[in-house]
């Protein structure tokens, strides 16, 4: 697919040649869905925590004798059935986070740029370097492209972008190698500088030899077929 290369001022400059693979492909929300779900789970702190009735001060005496009191028996003041004891079943630290295959990740980033570009909310800039960090005028570039809330794409070594960008709080920067889909999803335009194009599209192209998806045989399955050698002996 084809899209317009434009300058800084909003001024066609060229055309750009996009692979449809990558950002022509079919929108896939169900894989969306398993990727936001999947990021925004590694996110999760994790910190909460609860005491046990061994981690509640207190409770070493035992509250009352066993035998003669018409009460139920009981071995500490600390045990779950007494206010202030300690919590049956609580919440630990653990880790929310959870693992999603590879190609599962490809595909929902080509779902991501293929829906931003359908939406026309995809630019293409040919450049988006800077003398000097200056966020000022980024929000002008951004504004005069359209686009005041976006992802912007560019090499991880355009250090006066990144700085320019961070103190947006609607807009964020990130190197080809870190695009991902909540990012794309969480900001309504996407800019990409016109030499990271063909990194983004690199990362997610399968490489050379790589199966498409096919399943394999499980290992130590022989095969039906026999040789005509075997048919012979």
């Amino acid at each position: 697919m084809q899209i317009d290369i434009v300058n800084i001022e909003g001024k066609t400059v060229g055309q750009a040649s996009l692979a449809d693979a990558v950002f022509g492909a079919k929108v896939k929300e169900y894989l969306l869905w398993e990727m936001v779900n999947a990021q925004r789970a590694a996110k999760r702190a994790g910190t909460h925590s609860t005491k046990t009735r061994a981690n509640v001060r207190g409770g070493g005496k035992k509250p009352f004798k066993q035998k003669g009191t018409g009460n139920a028996r009981q071995g500490s003041s600390r045990a779950p059935n007494h206010v202030g004891g300690g919590k049956v079943f609580g919440p630990h630290p653990r880790s929310y986070a959870y693992t999603v295959p590879k190609k599962v990740k490809r595909a929902a980033l080509v779902s991501a740029l293929s829906l931003r570009a359908r939406e026309k909310k995809l630019v293409v800039v040919d450049a988006l370097s800077f003398d000097a960090p200056k966020t000022k005028r980024l929000a002008g570039i951004l504004k005069v492209l359209g686009v005041e809330s976006a992802v912007l794409v560019d090499g991880k070594e355009n250090a006066n972008l990144s700085k320019s960008a961070r103190n947006l709080p609607k807009s964020k920067y990130l190197a080809p190698e870190g695009l991902n889909v909540y990012d794309i999803l969480n900001h309504p335009g996407l800019i990409i500088a016109a030499g990271a194009v063909k990194t983004i599209e690199a990362r997610v192209l399968p490489a050379q030899g790589e199966t498409s998806g096919t399943p394999k045989a499980p290992k130590g399955k022989k095969s039906e077929a026999k040789s005509p050698t075997a048919k012979a002996a």
